[in-house]
C-alpha cells in the first residue's frame, strides 16, 4: 500500500500551521549558528524572533546562487567531525557549490525519497535498476539509493550510459522499475531494436524520470515523453529536486504535477521583486528547508520557473502540485522580439527524428541581442533539411534560429566533456562576448 504522510492529506490551513510552528526553531538555529544568516539579519537588521509564521518569510531578504558561491563556508552551522557526507552541485549555472551533510541529514535524504518513491506507486516488491551515478561527490545517485533502502526494494546499481550493461542487467535481475535520465531510454530502445533485444518483455513497468522535464505545462507528455511511451509500454514519473533543497517533488498515478512535502521544505513563488506571483502566474521557486542540521537556507531561490496547483489531488494527497520546469530564469532567452526557455527549443528538436543529438548556444550578436545557434547531430545530411529544421522551429515558436551540422559523436563529446555529471546541452557565450 502507497505510504502517504499524515501532513500531506491535511487541509492547507493545517499545512500552513504546521510549517509556521516549526519556523521559530528554524529562525533561532540560524541565528545561532549560520555565520552567513547571522550577517544577514545583522544588516538588515531583522530580529529573527519576529518571524512567528510563514506569512513573515515575505520581509525577509532572499538567498540566491550567488551567495552559495561566494559564501559557501558561512553557511555552514555544524563543526566539521559532524559532517558525513560532502556533496557538490553540477555547477551548471556557475561554480560548483559544496554541500556538507551530517547523519541526521543522510536519514533526512532517505525519508525524502521514501516517501517520494511511494509518491511514484512503487513499494518494497519492485525492483529498481539506479541508472544514476553514486560517485563523483553526486547527491542524486545516493539519495535513490538510500530511499530504496528505506522502501525496502531491490536495487540493481548498473550506472549511467552502457547500453549493453543495461540490458544485461534487466535480463538477469528483472527490474521493474528504472531510474533514469529521460532522454537515455530512447538510446536504450534504438540499441535494443538493432541488437534484437525484445525490451517489452522484460518486465519493465515504471521509469522515475530525473533531470529533464517529461510533460508540458498541462501534463500531457511532451516530445520526449510521447517518444518514449509510443515505443515502450511504460508508465512514466516525472520528478523535480536539487542538491540545495535535498528533497524532490515527485509525480503520483495522476500525472499531475510533483508533490510538495510540506514536512522538508517550505516553498514559495516569487517574481523578479521578490513577491509573492498571483495565481496561475509562473514564478521562481523559492525554499525555505526544514530539518537539516549542516546547511539548512532561507528563502533561496534556485533560478527554476514553474507554475503551482493547490487544487486536492486524485491521490489523497492535499499538497500543492508543481509543474514541469518552464525554464531557468538566467537560461532567458530574447531572441527576435520572442522569450524562450531552452526546454522549449529541445521539445521542437526532440520532434526531429534525422536529429540523434545537439547543443544549444546562445551569444550576443553586434547589436548587444540574443543569437541562436543549434549544433545538430546528424548521421546524413539530407537536401533540404535545413530549411525543414527551421520551418519546424517557425511553426512552434515563430522564429527560428541558426543550425549548424555535425557527427553525433562531435556533439556527444561536446556534451560530455572531462569531469562532467551531466550532459551539457545549453551552452551561455553571452557573458563571455
Amino acid at each position: 500500500m502507497t505510504f502517504i504522510p499524515e501532513i500531506e492529506s491535511k487541509s492547507p490551513e493545517e499545512i500552513k500551521q504546521y510549517q509556521s510552528g516549526r519556523l521559530p526553531e528554524l529562525m533561532k538555529y540560524l541565528h545561532d549558528r549560520s555565520t552567513f544568516y547571522r550577517n544577514k539579519f545583522k544588516e538588515n537588521g531583522i530580529d529573527y524572533r519576529t518571524v512567528q509564521s510563514v506569512d513573515d518569510l515575505v520581509g525577509l531578504p532572499v538567498t540566491t546562487k550567488d551567495d552559495l558561491q561566494r559564501f559557501n563556508d558561512d553557511f555552514l552551522c555544524v563543526d566539521r567531525h559532524e559532517i558525513i557526507d560532502y556533496v557538490t552541485t553540477s555547477g551548471t549555472m556557475g561554480e560548483p557549490v559544496t554541500f556538507a551533510m551530517t547523519d541526521n541529514d543522510l536519514n533526512r535524504l532517505a525519508y525524502n525519497e521514501y516517501i517520494s518513491f511511494s509518491c511514484a506507486d512503487t513499494s518494497s516488491e519492485d525492483v529498481f535498476q539506479l541508472m544514476v551515478t553514486l560517485d563523483k561527490r553526486f547527491m542524486a545517485g545516493m539519495a535513490y539509493f538510500l530511499g530504496l533502502r528505506k522502501l525496502g526494494a531491490g536495487i540493481v546499481r548498473s550506472g549511467p550510459g552502457l547500453q549493453r550493461l543495461q540490458f544485461e542487467s534487466m535480463k538477469k535481475f528483472k527490474p521493474t522499475v528504472l531510474v533514469t535520465v529521460p532522454s537515455f531510454i530512447p538510446k536504450l530502445i534504438d540499441y535494443a531494436k538493432n541488437q534484437g533485444v525484445n525490451y517489452q518483455e522484460l518486465g519493465v513497468k515504471k521509469a522515475v524520470c530525473i533531470g529533464e522535464p517529461i510533460r508540458n505545462n498541462d501534463f500531457s507528455l511532451n516530445t520526449l515523453g510521447r517518444k518514449i511511451t509510443d515505443q515502450w509500454d511504460i508508465q512514466l514519473f516525472s520528478t523535480y529536486a536539487s542538491t540545495e533543497m535535498g528533497t524532490a517533488f515527485t509525480e503520483c498515478r495522476a500525472g499531475k504535477g510533483g508533490h510538495h512535502h510540506p514536512e522538508m521544505i517550505i516553498v514559495e513563488f516569487l517574481d523578479d521583486k521578490n513577491l509573492p506571483v498571483e495565481p496561475g502566474e509562473v514564478g521562481e521557486v523559492t525554499i525555505t528547508t526544514l530539518g537539516v542540521e549542516a546547511m539548512p537556507l532561507l528563502r533561496f531561490k534556485t533560478g527554476d520557473m514553474c507554475y503551482h496547483y493547490t487544487e486536492p489531488c486524485s491521490c489523497g494527497r492535499t499538497t500543492m502540485r508543481l509543474g514541469p520546469v518552464v525554464g531557468r530564469k538566467q537560461q532567458m532567452i530574447k531572441f527576435k522580439g520572442t522569450t524562450l526557455y531552452p526546454p522549449a527549443i529541445y521539445d521542437v528538436l526532440n520532434e526531429i527524428e534525422q536529429v540523434e543529438n545537439y547543443i544549444v548556444e546562445v551569444t550576443t550578436n553586434s547589436l548587444g541581442t540574443d543569437d541562436i545557434l543549434v549544433k545538430a547531430g546528424v548521421h546524413q545530411i539530407l537536401p533540404g533539411m535545413e530549411k525543414r529544421i527551421k520551418d519546424h522551429f517557425r511553426a512552434k515558436l515563430r522564429v527560428a534560429p541558426e543550425i549548424s551540422f555535425h557527427k553525433p559523436e562531435e556533439i556527444s563529446a561536446l556534451q560530455m566533456p572531462e569531469h562532467t555529471r551531466k550532459p551539457i546541452v545549453f551552452v551561455d557565450k553571452r557573458h563571455n562576448t
